[in-house]
């Protein structure tokens, strides 16, 4: 659906497990943003009902990768020269177009994760937010090795193929408003008070979604 080229972009995507989410995200995307949104179909259910909301749709339903696996390739295929992915358990808060202004070519832009700081030590970046701009070597890199990856997910598997030295070389950290995690808010006593993004991550993050939604119907 839709070829056209992008200067900027976000994209999000999901299978059939997690695309109950996506009327609760289009609702906050739209409110504070009229950027194109690119959606990436790792096995939806119903592509006609997600047509409306979005200006493109990558087919990777063919992909051989378990679908969080699938994210790089999704930032790979889509057709931007500016982009930044966002999962689909983000909740858009306020305006998030300056994030583009934050972006380093050459590298994954992406928010460093504080609650794996704090009960693992060591850095990881959270992947539920990435930017990019045109396709940098490293996205190749992350995709490869999420092809062949025995983590739990793409996140880990992005820091298990990373050291201290290389994370410096291809990583470039965005301000926590960018991302700020559940687990902030839940137990870490970091209130979202400035976030433009929140991440509702895990199945806890997904139950609060569900309770949103309930809300709101």
């Amino acid at each position: 659906m839709n070829t056209k080229s992008y200067d900027k972009a976000f994209v999000t995507g999901c299978d059939s497990t997690n695309e109950w989410m996506l009327p609760w995200f289009f609702e906050h995307y739209k409110k504070h943003t009229q950027t194109p949104l690119i959606f990436a179909d790792f096995g939806i259910s119903n592509r006609k009902a997600i047509e409306p909301h979005v200006h493109a749709i990558i087919d990777l339903t063919k992909i051989s990768e378990r679908s969080w696996f699938k994210k790089p390739k999704a930032l790979i295929h889509s057709p931007a020269i500016n982009l930044v992915w966002l999962d689909t358990d983000i909740q858009v808060m306020k305006p998030i177009d300056e994030i583009f202004d934050l972006l380093k070519p050459n590298k994954l832009n992406m928010v460093q994760d504080k609650p794996w700081a704090k009960r693992r030590g060591g850095v990881q970046f959270n992947s539920g937010v990435v930017g990019i701009i045109n396709k940098p070597l490293i996205l190749g890199m992350w995709a490869d090795w999420c092809k062949h990856s025995n983590e739990v997910g793409d996140q880990e598997t992005l820091t298990a193929n990373l050291n201290p030295i290389t994370q410096l070389t291809y990583i470039n950290e965005l301000p926590n408003e960018y991302n700020h995690l559940r687990l902030q808010i839940e137990n870490d006593n970091q209130p979202a008070t400035n976030a433009r993004i929140i991440h509702w991550t895990g199945p806890k993050g997904k139950e609060r979604i569900r309770g949103f939604m309930g809300a709101t119907v």
